[in-house]
């Protein structure tokens, strides 16, 4: 496995566009998380390549055809998979756990490996390092941290085009009861936790209050 993971790590750092918050490092992190969640039915080859191969097409998030990036990752995957010596088999397996994981492609994960991987980045956008990688795309994008005048729009719609803090109640802070493993629940909310202390530390700064809403209960997460 080490030899394989070596491999695809090449691959990956060769073909991949990265970004602040998509990069070799992100894999790597993908790939211990999907070994924190992975239980005995997962094929650990299929879910090693798809954590390193899952974002070949790396299109930025204001891309309009974002929500193609993950089937286009798996389009890429399969003559990689073959010159590595993956059956027919693993390699269907991987395609689907690639083109599954994404939230915008809206395709649902079949298979413990696309459940788990799904679950594997999904917990990378949550705790310490979600909280950087935010912060680092907002910077990327030219987005503000947030709203001076409305930090936690409390009289305005939300808006995470516009203001950083805004996409974690439009998304991350409801990513724990999207999981789809148990193992995954659990580690999303102990990293939406650590999120949720940061916030209140970043509203003190500020001179303002974190609304209840935010709150998992009250925010449906």
């Amino acid at each position: 496995m080490a030899e394989l993971q070596s491999q695809l790590r090449e691959v990956a750092s060769a073909r991949m566009a990265t970004d602040p918050a998509h990069d070799l490092a992100h894999l790597d992190r993908v790939w211990l998380n999907a070994q924190a969640i992975a239980d005995r039915q997962a094929n650990l080859r299929v879910l090693m390549a798809a954590s390193y191969l899952h974002d070949l097409v790396n299109l930025p998030k204001n891309d309009p055809d974002r929500h193609l990036a993950s089937r286009h990752s798996a389009d890429q995957a399969a003559p990689i998979l073959r010159d590595l010596g993956f059956a027919p088999a693993e390699i269907e397996a991987t395609q689907h756990a690639i083109a599954a994981h994404s939230f915008s492609a809206q395709i649902p994960p079949e298979t413990p490996e696309a459940r788990i991987l799904r679950d594997a980045d999904r917990l990378d956008a949550l705790g310490a390092v979600g909280i950087a990688r935010t912060f680092a795309v907002a910077g990327a994008l030219g987005r503000a941290l947030y709203d001076p005048s409305d930090p936690f729009a409390e009289h305005r719609p939300l808006d995470d085009l516009q203001f950083s803090i805004d996409h974690w109640r439009v998304k991350l802070l409801a990513l724990p009861e999207d999981m789809l493993t148990e193992r995954g629940r659990t580690l999303a909310q102990e990293r939406t936790g650590r999120m949720l202390r940061f916030l209140e530390e970043f509203a003190g700064e500020i001179g303002a209050i974190v609304p209840t809403g935010w709150t998992p209960e009250r925010n449906g997460a």
